[in-house]
């Protein structure tokens, strides 16, 4: 009976036991079942698929946890996540992901989507993470997007999305911290009332849509707010003075282009700019362009010292600027840095304690009323970098002091009402690398001989004064000049050699030596004129040489990259290339692995780079933004100022080009292929029994068509300022989208000259930079960064124009640009964005 009693419950439990595993497994795989089945439903919806980010769908072998984008939770076998981000797919989005309940982040950014935003995604209860951001996506956003408890990060910004935002999305969206509807044409006001409180709201971004109202008092109760961008809408009222306090943590601030008016009927900005005295994290304040009245108070003085930038350009406000401003000042904590005050109506003096703020970088007050003189104490301003004050009423003389300013790229004091002559000490500002522009003035005197340090500059404009006498022939050291706006004689030496009639066509009143062009008497007095200096690339031809030894092929077995020489022997170039890797170390140079030689063939062993080329991220899959631009563009500049001025052998790549520049697995650059490279003072660095072999490639025209330094064609040898010009055409190679071979063969001339035509157009330097914003971030991005954007771009164009100046000499080493890059990625690192991630910021 014992016997009989145990054998029962053991089948007893083992029918328990069957049932229950039947049940949790069952379960398990048939949540995997229908996931699967649901992503197989969209990607039936997806009609385009360029990159083939969905082929390992359609494999039977592949399991549905390990297709492209998709994510499982490893303790249930279930999706989780669904990634495909910038994979350039075109279709619809299929509902069907709304059965895939355990979906906690959904990611489609950056594609081709059409049609309208399922309704059903809204009952994806766990969902965390939705981005839909890029895409061209239309209709409503659905209301129910409400039931969405758990929805921390929102972004659906760069659609053609309308109609009102639902209440229900902010109402009971209680987690929301991250909110992106920018660019968009959403109508209506932000459906924000005392019931509805995000308290854990951190960023709230609706720039560039059709929104009205006010600014909701609602708003006030999300006290951890850090980001809040309403530009480019049609709110009204009065600044939100009321609301701004009760945000202790807040950062950034963009209220531009909307109708906001300042307090007490628009005439009073002062109980405003109270409001934000104790946001001690404050960096940013746009209020452009909203026709806000009365005077700049005196309280902007108290603002916090963490203000960074300020822009209060294109309104109504008027007054003396208050010399409270340099209180702006802190010398433990981050400095004001850019001031933005032009196309307002301010009067009276620029106040002299502006000059007390020596982090100054950049100062625009121009098209206001400002009289009397330019402070001596700008002076001070040692990190000034773009001086702005035309279109005022400026009086008195240039002060030599601004002589000081040994970082002055930009100076413009052009339709002022200045006197006297043109200091030189001014005018030996050789740090001027952009233009200067002194037009439309009262200066009088002839043109200072120090003009001719002005070896960087591209433009000089200083038509329309009182100057007499002649050119002094020493401005044709001035090699970088593209425009000059003088009066005078015309020289026929250095940067003026390659001039012929038609360069002046339209200044009857010009003289010189050039034929066709009335001769100039001793006494004769000119007229300011318009000048165009054409710089050549260089007069010989062009030559073509194939100096590639070698092809990089994937091994299977390694997973490394070989470099097999073409030659029996070990040649000269393979030797060279091995003794130079062999000597560096950097984090943006490729590492040797080893090396092979056997009769047959030789290698080099390198690191596999997952990313490939550079080159072919620039013409065929284009998927890096405009941040990675710059730390490319950083990575290839330290790379080759290690090369340069840090390696234990000096070595001058003479063949940098996209296709020489490979990327790892995070995108960092690293500056590959030296078989052509030239070692410096090989004899002191390198045995004398290989000496022969890394003798200088003097006799050779070193690199690649397009990329080559002019002196390299007069007979030049290779040396580091030939380098400095190849990184620039690769900078401008970059930015604009174009191959140097692609502008010789169709503009005629090289790239550096096409853009340098370009950047003397104003509409044109602006659709180039346009362009090329809408080529790196085609998802769309909030205005303020779109200005950022903009600024840094337009810093790479002329930092190309830069490097590719005509004459050695004057470029930068690669150290200076190394320093320049680092510090232009740095300021786009802070300005920009935060990335989501899959966890909760809360």
């Amino acid at each position: 009976q014992n016997i009989y009693c145990f054998m029962m419950c053991l089948i007893r439990l083992t029918v328990f036991l069957f049932f229950f595993l039947e049940t949790v497994y069952g379960k398990e795989n048939g949540g995997i079942v229908n996931g699967k089945s649901s992503l197989i439903s969209f990607m039936s919806c997806i009609v385009s698929d360029p990159q083939n980010a969905l082929e390992s769908w359609k494999s039977r072998g592949v399991h549905v946890c390990d297709w492209s984008g998709v994510r499982c939770n490893n303790a249930s076998d279930v999706i989780i996540e669904l990634d495909l981000s910038g994979r350039t797919l075109g279709g619809t989005i299929s509902p069907a992901l709304a059965n895939i309940s355990s979906l906690q982040i959904l990611d489609l950014s950056g594609n081709f989507l059409v049609g309208h935003i399922p309704k059903e995604l809204g009952y994806l209860v766990h969902l965390g993470e939705l981005s839909l951001s890029g895409n061209f996506l239309e209709g409503h956003i659905p209301s129910e997007f409400g039931s969405l408890h758990n929805l921390y990060y929102l972004d659906m910004r760069s659609n053609h999305l309308e109609g009102e935002i639902p209440p229900s999305l902010f109402c009971n969206g209680t987690s929301l911290s991250y909110v992106d509807l920018s660019n968009n044409s959403l109508g209506g006001q932000i459906p924000l009332n005392n019931e509805c409180i995000l308290k854990e709201l951190r960023y709230l971004l609706l720039w560039s849509n059709k929104l009205v109202g006010q600014v909701p008092l609602a708003l006030s109760n999300s006290t951890k707010l850090k980001w809040l961008d309403l530009g480019l809408n049609m709110f009204s009222g009065e600044l939100p003075s009321k609301i701004v306090h009760n945000w202790p943590q807040l950062q950034f601030l963009y209220l531009s282009y909307n109708n906001f008016a300042s307090h007490d009927g628009n005439t009073n900005l002062e109980p405003f700019f109270a409001s934000l005295m104790n946001l001690s994290y404050f960096e940013e304040l746009e209020l452009a362009g909203n026709n806000l009245g009365g005077k700049l108070p005196h309280n902007v003085g108290d603002l916090p010292s963490s203000l960074k930038e300020l822009h209060l350009e294109k309104n109504l406000i008027y007054g003396s600027i208050p010399p409270h401003i340099s209180n702006l000042v802190n010398l433990t904590f981050l400095k004001l840095e850019r001031i933005y005050l032009s196309n307002n109506s301010l009067s009276g003096e620029i106040p002299s304690t502006l000059g007390d703020n020596q982090h100054l970088g950049l100062l625009d007050m121009s098209g206001n009323k400002l009289s009397g003189p330019i402070p001596d104490s700008f002076a001070n301003l040692s990190q000034l970098r773009r001086l702005l004050l035309y279109d005022n009423q400026l009086s008195g003389t240039i002060p030599p002091s601004l002589g000081k300013c040994v970082n002055l790229e930009i100076l413009d004091l052009s339709h002022n009402k200045i006197t006297g002559l043109i200091p030189g000490e001014v005018a030996a500002l050789n740090s001027l690398k952009l233009y200067l522009n002194l037009s439309n003035n009262n200066l009088h005197g002839s043109l200072p001989l120090e003009l001719s340090k002005m070896d960087m500059v591209l433009s000089i404009d200083v038509s329309k004064n009182n100057l007499s006498g002649s050119i002094p022939p020493q401005l044709e050291s001035c090699t970088a000049l593209e425009y000059l706006n003088l009066s005078g004689n015309v020289s026929n030496n250095g940067a003026f050699s390659n001039l012929t009639i038609d360069s002046f066509l339209g200044n009857s009143g010009l003289c010189g030596p050039f034929e066709g062009m009335q001769r100039c008497h001793k006494k004769r007095s000119y007229h300011l004129v318009f000048l165009l200096i054409p710089v050549l690339l260089f007069g010989t031809p062009l030559i073509c040489m194939f100096l590639r030894y070698s092809m990089a092929i994937k091994s299977k077995v390694t997973k490394q990259c070989s470099f097999v020489s073409r030659g029996g022997e070990m040649s000269r170039s393979f030797r060279r290339e091995c003794q130079i890797l062999k000597k560096i170390r950097h984090r943006n140079l490729i590492r040797i692995i080893t090396i092979c030689c056997r009769p047959e063939f030789n290698a080099i062993v390198f690191p596999l780079m997952p990313n490939g080329s550079l080159e072919r991220h620039l013409y065929q899959s284009q998927r890096f933004d405009v941040v990675q631009l710059v730390r490319i563009c950083s990575d290839v500049a330290e790379g080759i100022s290690y090369l340069h001025h840090y390696s234990p052998v000096k070595v001058v790549h003479c063949d940098l080009k996209p296709s020489n520049i490979l990327l790892d697995e995070d995108m960092t650059a690293l500056v590959t292929d030296f078989g052509i490279s030239r070692l410096l003072h090989s004899d002191e660095n390198i045995s004398t029994s290989n000496s022969a072999s890394f003798s200088s490639t003097h006799g050779l025209l070193c690199g690649s068509v397009g990329y080559i330094a002019p002196e390299y064609g007069m007979g030049k040898h290779a040396s580091t300022e030939g380098d400095v010009y190849s990184y620039g055409v690769l900078v401008l190679e970059m930015v604009s989208g174009r191959r140097p071979t692609d502008v010789l063969s169709h503009e005629g001339s090289s790239l550096c000259e096409w853009i340098k035509r370009q950047y003397t157009q104003q509409h044109q330097l602006q659709n180039l930079v346009e362009q090329t914003l809408q080529r790196f971030s085609p998802c769309g991005i909030p205005y303020h960064r779109n200005k950022i954007l903009k600024d840094v771009i337009l810093e790479l164009i002329e930092l190309g124009l830069l490097c590719t100046q005509h004459n050695p000499s004057t470029r930068p080493t690669m150290l200076d640009v190394a320093q320049e890059m680092g510090r232009l990625k740095d300021y786009l690192t802070k300005s920009t964005l935060p990335r989501h991630s899959s966890q909760s910021p809360h």
